[in-house]
């Protein structure tokens, strides 16, 4: 740890009475120290990244008070600092896919509620992107077919009016559910939201291209196109989704995510676009539209 987040640390535990309890936990975005608070162990999570995705997660977490995610104890968003309660460090990284998709499915309907007003719309987000995606050169290492339909459905999806208004959490996860420690209540609980206004199908892609290994590898004991409907299906039938808006969304999120690794990675420098990845991109696509 840095000096100056190690001294940030101390300034907050002597500000809110907290007694650090353990080895910090970093990420690529928060460091995370447990502590004992006044209300019992908890976890000070101080965010190392302070852009648009991170800029109102306080907002979510509070505003959804401990249903379906973890709940927020304190805040001061000017320094990044976030006192959370503590949970289990199992996440369903361990869980058998399918059934994974299924509790991240079922806490949609806790985590979709009507979108706070300071949040930025998803549609906002999609219409740029969707133009840098339909300005791909026809040279760039995809099926122009997919990339035409990609962008077909993203103008589309972002006209339609139940595009934004639902709070997501927008970065929903194995990895970023976690189990509880609540005597009562549900056994999973999200965490890490880069909410955003938008549309509850836009959630579902990340359970397709995550955790790929266990599609792909040898001891895969189905074929990669039936793995991925599974995924798709769990999720959407535990979340009581739209099959066809769902699969849209999917579509145009691969095809982004696509997009992303060729910017990355011009024609004109020096590397090259993950060729593993931009397969995974174009797979899961296309296994949810068989």
């Amino acid at each position: 740890m840095s000096p100056e987040l190690s001294r940030l640390v101390r300034e907050l535990c002597d500000e809110w009475d907290l007694t650090p309890d353990g080895a910090e936990l970093r990420g690529h975005t928060a460091v995370v120290v447990p502590v004992v608070a006044e209300q019992g162990p908890a976890a000070l999570k101080i965010g190392l990244a302070h852009d648009e995705e991170t800029e109102h997660e306080h907002l979510a977490l509070q505003h959804w008070r401990g249903r379906g995610a973890v709940r927020l104890l304190r805040a001061d968003p000017g320094r990044s600092a976030l006192l959370l309660e503590r949970l289990g460090p199992q996440d369903l990284t361990d869980h058998w896919d399918v059934e994974a998709c299924e509790v991240v499915g079922g806490l949609y309907d806790a985590l979709h509620v009507p979108a706070l007003p300071q949040l930025r719309t998803l549609t906002s987000y999609v219409a740029r992107w969707t133009d840098r995606l339909a300005a791909l050169p026809r040279s760039a290492p995809l099926p122009r077919r997919l990339v035409e339909q990609a962008v077909s459905l993203g103008r589309g999806l972002v006209t339609a009016p139940a595009s934004n208004g639902t709070m997501i959490h927008g970065d929903l996860h194995y990895e970023n559910v976690l189990a509880s420690t609540r005597e009562e209540g549900p056994d999973w609980l999200a965490i890490d939201p880069k909410p955003v206004s938008g549309d509850p199908h836009y959630e579902v892609a990340p359970l397709l291209w995550n955790r790929w290994d266990e599609l792909s590898g040898p001891g895969s004991v189905q074929s990669v196109r039936d793995g991925v409907r599974a995924r798709f299906h769990a999720t959407i039938d535990a979340a009581g989704l739209d099959e066809d808006r769902a699969r849209d969304w999917v579509v145009v999120r691969m095809l982004l995510n696509a997009l992303w690794e060729i910017e990355e990675h011009p024609a004109d420098g020096a590397s090259r676009p993950d060729g593993a990845w931009l397969t995974r991109c174009l797979t899961v696509a296309k296994a949810v539209q068989d």
